[in-house]
Order: structure tokens, then sequence, then C-alpha cells
């Protein structure tokens, strides 16, 4: 663990992340912060790495594949018109999967999330509209885990 990585520290004891989905055993998803696009999850690498080339090939295969596997959860729990994907690390350099559901009503449908996330630092308005409804935060996270459930228990 590299000790002043944020996402380290998150996934060192994931019992102890408020709004934890699932556990793999390479990695653990979160409910992401904005909830306009209702199932957001971001999935962290248990351990620290920037590069996906950093890997071994089979770590590698597995942290896709519960990157496929949550996206999929979230697909089918909330039947989003698409899927965006995103890895970048460019503010914090350790392997995380953003999966991000896009709807037909999204009013920055032709854009990555990252230009009204950044706005919404400077406006509240705008913030609480990303964050969507919290009294919803829970059951996002309960609709997401029953999926990964049974996707997981297919696969036993």
């Amino acid at each position: 663990m590299t000790t002043a990585c944020p996402l380290c520290e998150k996934t060192a004891d994931p019992n102890q992340l408020s709004e934890l989905v699932w556990e793999f055993p390479l990695s653990v998803a979160v409910l992401g912060e904005w909830q306009q696009y209702r199932g957001y999850c971001v999935l962290l690498l248990r351990k620290h790495g920037a590069e996906l080339s950093e890997l071994s090939e089979q770590d590698r295969r597995q942290f896709l594949d519960d990157m496929s596997l949550t996206a999929q959860a979230i697909e089918r729990a909330f039947r989003p018109r698409k899927m965006n994907y995103e890895m970048l690390g460019n503010q914090v350099p350790h392997m995380h999967w953003h999966l991000i559901p896009r709807y037909p009503d999204d009013p920055d449908a032709r854009q990555p999330i990252w230009g009204p996330v950044e706005r919404a630092g400077a406006d509240a308005v705008l913030a609480d509209r990303l964050r969507g409804e919290p009294s919803l935060r829970r059951e996002t996270i309960e609709r997401v885990r029953r999926q990964l459930q049974e996707l997981t228990s297919q696969r036993a």
C-alpha cells in the first residue's frame, strides 16, 4: 500500500466503506458520488498500481472481468441507454474504473460527465442535481448488489 494514496486507504478495509456495493477478490465496487447517472459505480483495485500494464496477465484479466460483471449488473438493474467505461488516473494514479450509465434524459448526453462535475465545485444547485436523490442511494446499492449476486451465482 502506498500511504499517500487515498484509494489504497479506502480499499485497505472495505468494510469501512459506507457505500460498498460488492467485494471481489481483486477489487471492490462502491457507489459513485454522481447519482444523476443512477447506478454509477467505481471499481477500485485492492492493491496499488497506476497502469493495467503493471498487473500480471491473470490479475489484468480478473480486473477486467470484475469491471465487466459490475457493468452488466448496473445494466440489468437500471437499463441505461449506454454504459460509459473510464479508467483515467489523472487525479488519483491508482487503477479504478468509472462505470457510468447514461440515460435518454441525460442533459449532457453527448459529453463526458467531467465537465458538469468540475462545474459542480462552484455551483451547489448543479452539485445537488448531479448527486441525485440521497434517499435512493441505499436502494441503488441493493439493486446492483442483487444483480451481482445473481450473475456470480450463475458462474458458480
